[in-house]
């Protein structure tokens, strides 16, 4: 059975041959020809969209308890990132397309991003507002992203659903980045006031979270505990603890 793909991303073969536990394109659309339908982004006439190498990593994925998409199984958060790895200008644009297109209440769209890749000022002011573990191991990812939501309208007017709209996007541009071969890491634990002023925020915009990108590192450079972390068993609570009622 076909793998699903996403369009201009190679996959090698899966490390100890294909996995046979689950089908690997349940609830898929098929064409005519028996092979699996992919909507395709078309990139602005004249620009690319270049795709990073697979990291060479051997992929940790879920064992799900019901089948699910490949780019969903395998995608975690690592803190190892490759400190080599570097974005050129235009790479993230279709992780931001992903995030542009989610859902959101009214189609509001309450959702905006700073988008710093490493080695420029915007990065090292990020950089700077993280705390606790993340100051050890975030800095060598290839970009941050600080997410932010707008919580209410021009005319003042308040967004209750903005962060979970937020949330949505983000979850678009991780699992498209995965899909292109990338890695990403969401943070909650720094100064969002210091976000705030470093970039001279509009008070209805709140920094959320922070992501971090790039490509796929050895969990070696980590010092201890977050590298006993990292390759510890990937765990999730029993799907049957998190349904509340199901009739």
């Amino acid at each position: 059975m076909p793998r699903v793909r996403t369009a201009g991303v190679q996959r090698g073969p899966r490390p100890g041959g294909p996995r046979r536990d689950r089908p690997q394109t349940c609830g898929i659309p098929r064409n005519s020809a028996g092979g699996v339908r992919v909507a395709r982004v078309r990139n602005p006439p004249g620009e690319s969209a270049p795709h990073a190498p697979r990291s060479t990593v051997t992929p940790r994925s879920a064992h799900t308890s019901a089948p699910v998409l490949d780019t969903l199984a395998e995608r975690w958060s690592p803190r190892s990132f490759d400190g080599e790895h570097t974005f050129p200008e235009g790479a993230l644009r279709g992780v931001l397309e992903a995030a542009r297109w989610a859902p959101s209440a009214n189609n509001s769209q309450p959702w905006r991003f700073i988008v710093a890749r490493r080695g420029g000022a915007s990065f090292a002011r990020i950089a700077q507002a993280l705390a606790g573990s993340n100051r050890q191991w975030a800095g060598r990812a290839a970009a941050l992203i600080v997410n932010l939501a707008e919580v209410a309208d021009a005319d003042g007017a308040p967004r209750p659903w903005a962060e979970y709209d937020l949330g949505q996007a983000v979850a678009h541009l991780s699992v498209q980045a995965h899909s292109e071969g990338f890695s990403t890491h969401q943070m909650g634990g720094f100064d969002r006031e210091a976000i705030r002023t470093a970039f001279d925020l509009d008070e209805r915009l709140i920094p959320v979270s922070i992501t971090a990108i790039g490509m796929l590192g050895n969990p070696a450079q980590l010092p201890e505990p977050l590298r006993e972390r990292e390759i510890a068993p990937r765990t999730r609570k029993a799907l049957e603890d998190l349904v509340l009622a199901r009739d």
